[in-house]
């Protein structure tokens, strides 16, 4: 299925009617490589490819001229809240509390309004004045290029950390990563594992009432909306993986968790937001396991001059660089 296909099957019909119509007139190629759409009530509709943003006419066109953009209504946001939360907010309590929805597909909506409190703790958000729909990406055989870095030749999986900015394609490289664990690649002689993922904002597996409508091959088990810690723990104890997946690690609750599953001998793979090493290495909680080393390889990712770049991997106890993209660097080790 090529990409407006998944865009008319999971992102269109949840905008409001005039919206839809205007993001299906834009040009073909940009919605090929579209990696955001954001809504602000009042302001241009705004298409983001990569680091790049589009302000989009009534016809769908991008046009320089902010007098000829589309203006989002607030009519606008409050149709495509109604049809994402299927007219039932209180449904989605949890979701307008965490400030964002996921939807089928794997995208993930953003927003922004009016906090209500409750004794100091945020408890939801009302006057919605931003939607930001980050569009998921399924990039089959994304991840074949660090494959080899990933795995020993006894086929025992090396565990990973993936660094880079927001919208460096860590989520992406992460579902290839599950699909080619769990699949097997033969060309590695590697036959597959048991993988468990612990997927909290539903973005790797996107699953639909607890199934995972991304591939991600036959070996994988998800646990769909589960905070990190809890359920690497509960994989653990409960599916026996031998690896375990999850994303934007941060919390010490995390860091703690991937100590546990380390020690119990699981390989873990996971995400963090960050530029390079030495900024993970400041880091509270997260910091503490770049500086005593419960990695095995370190994944740097960028999103210049694409989405996904590798900018470098790193044998984090050998102190070894085994990819550089700057010099074209390869020492396999």
């Amino acid at each position: 299925m090529n990409r407006y296909a998944i865009l008319e099957k999971t992102i269109f019909p949840l905008l409001a009617p005039i919206l839809a119509t205007i993001i299906r007139s834009a040009p073909l190629c940009m919605l090929e490589e579209a990696t955001e759409l954001r809504l602000r009530a009042g302001q241009p509709l705004m298409l983001q490819i990569g680091d790049k943003d589009y302000l989009l006419g009534s016809d769908g066109r991008p046009v320089t001229d902010l007098k000829a953009a589309y203006v989002c209504t607030r009519e606008d946001l409050v149709q495509t809240l109604q049809i994402v939360s299927r007219n039932s907010l209180y449904a989605f309590e949890q979701e307008l509390r965490l400030g964002f929805f996921t939807v089928p597909g794997g995208h993930r909506i953003g927003l922004t309004g009016q906090a209500i409190m409750n004794d100091g703790e945020l408890k939801a958000l009302k006057n919605i004045g931003t939607m930001n729909i980050r569009l998921a990406r399924a990039i089959p055989e994304v991840a074949a290029p660090v494959m080899p870095y990933l795995l020993t030749g006894s086929g025992r999986v090396f565990s990973t950390l993936l660094i880079g900015p927001p919208r460096s394609g860590k989520t992406t490289l992460l579902r290839d990563i599950v699909r080619q664990l769990s699949s097997g690649v033969p060309r590695l002689n590697f036959s597959g594992v048991q993988v468990g993922v612990v997927d909290e904002r539903s973005e790797i597996a996107a699953c639909r009432d607890g199934i995972p409508t991304a591939d991600l091959g036959p070996r994988a088990d998800v646990l769909d909306g589960c905070p990190k810690a809890t359920g690497m723990l509960m994989l653990i104890r409960s599916m026996a993986p031998q690896v375990v997946i999850t994303d934007e690690l941060g919390r010490q609750e995390d860091a703690a968790a991937v100590q546990e599953a380390l020690h119990a001998g699981v390989s873990v793979i996971a995400s963090v937001h960050g530029r390079d090493v030495e900024d993970i290495k400041e880091r509270p909680f997260i910091g503490e396991l770049v500086r005593h080393k419960f990695f095995d390889r370190y994944i740097v990712l960028s999103s210049s001059p694409t989405i996904g770049t590798v900018e470098m991997i790193i044998a984090v106890k050998q102190d070894a660089l085994l990819l550089k993209r700057s010099d074209g660097v390869r020492e396999c080790g």
